[in-house]
C-alpha cells in the first residue's frame, strides 16, 4: 500500500502495478481496494498500463477529513495524479463515474476518460430520486442505523426491488457495506441533482473536452441506457459504447478490452 496526500492532508491510500500509461480506477459507492469491480479489473488491465486503485476518502485505508466537498475529493484524485507523474487516464464506475467526469471539468491533467453507467435519471423511464432522499439517509446515519441507510440507498438511489432490498442483510458481504455507509451521503452529493428526471442537468459537463469514452451495459436498464446516451451527446468528444450482456455489475473480463482498446488509441 502506497499513501498519497490530498490538499487538505487528507491520507489517501493506493496501490499502483503494471508498467505503461497511468490509468486510474476511481470507485462508484460502497467500494474500496478490497471490495469492488476494479480490484479484479485493475490485474487485467497491468499489462497494458501503470494502474491505481485507490480508497476514496472515508474507506479503508484512507482518512476522512470533515466536512465533505465534492472539491475535496477532486483534490484527492489530483494527489494520485501527482503520483502518476501529473497527468493520467482516468476510468470511473457508477457513481465513481460522477467524481471522474467533474473531476475532468476541473482537472486539466487528465488526458482521457472513461465512465461506466453514471447512475443519472434523465426522464420518466424510472422513478427520480425523491426530493428528501438525502436528507433521509443522513437521518439514518445520525441515528447509528447504517443498514436502514444502505437499504435507502439500495431501493431509493439504485432503484431495486423492496424484496431483493430486503432480503440483502443475509449476504455475507452486508457487514462490509455497513462499515462504509457513513460514506454514502459523499456518492448523493455527486449525482442527486442528476437524477430528478432531466436531461438537462447533463449540460453542467459541455466543458468537458478531453476524449470520452461513455459505456453501458446492454442488459441494463432503459433509464441507464438512455442517460448514457444523453451523457454522450452532451459531452463535446465523446462516444457510446454498448456491452452486449453487460449489466450495472460488469464483469472485469468484458470491459477490461474496452478500456484497453480505448485508452490505447
Amino acid at each position: 500500500m502506497n499513501i498519497a496526500y490530498s490538499k487538505d492532508g487528507t491520507t489517501i491510500a493506493y496501490d499502483k502495478a503494471g508498467h505503461g500509461p497511468p490509468l486510474i480506477l476511481v470507485d462508484g459507492a460502497l467500494c474500496s481496494r478490497e471490495s469492488g469491480p476494479n480490484g479484479p479489473l485493475a490485474a487485467l488491465l497491468q499489462q497494458h498500463f501503470t494502474v491505481f486503485t485507490y480508497d476514496r476518502r472515508g474507506r479503508g485505508g484512507s482518512g476522512d477529513t470533515l466536512p465533505y466537498e465534492i472539491g475535496r475529493e477532486i483534490e484527492d484524485l489530483a494527489a494520485l495524479i501527482g503520483e502518476a507523474g501529473g497527468s493520467a487516464y482516468v476510468y470511473g464506475i457508477s457513481s465513481g463515474a460522477a467524481l471522474a467526469l467533474e473531476a475532468a471539468r476541473r482537472l486539466p491533467s487528465i488526458r482521457k476518460l472513461a465512465l461506466y453507467e453514471a447512475p443519472f435519471v434523465i426522464d420518466n423511464s424510472r422513478k427520480p430520486v425523491p426530493e428528501n432522499y438525502l436528507e433521509q439517509m443522513e437521518g439514518y446515519l445520525a441515528a447509528g442505523r447504517r443498514s436502514a441507510a444502505v437499504k435507502h440507498f439500495m431501493r431509493k438511489g439504485v432503484g431495486l426491488p423492496a424484496p431483493v432490498v430486503a432480503m440483502m442483510p443475509l449476504m455475507p458481504a452486508w457487514s462490509k457495506l455497513k462499515a462504509v455507509a457513513h460514506t454514502l451521503p459523499y456518492d448523493t452529493l455527486l449525482t442527486v441533482n442528476h437524477q430528478r428526471g432531466s436531461a438537462s442537468t447533463l449540460d453542467r459537463w459541455s466543458s468537458v473536452t478531453v476524449p470520452t469514452l461513455v459505456a453501458v451495459g446492454g442488459k441494463s436498464p432503459a433509464w441507464m441506457r438512455n442517460a448514457m446516451q444523453s451523457l454522450r451527446d452532451a459531452l463535446p468528444h465523446a462516444k457510446l459504447e454498448t456491452l452486449e450482456g453487460q449489466t450495472h455489475i460488469v464483469k472485469p473480463d468484458a470491459l477490461a478490452p474496452v478500456l484497453a482498446r480505448y485508452f490505447a488509441d
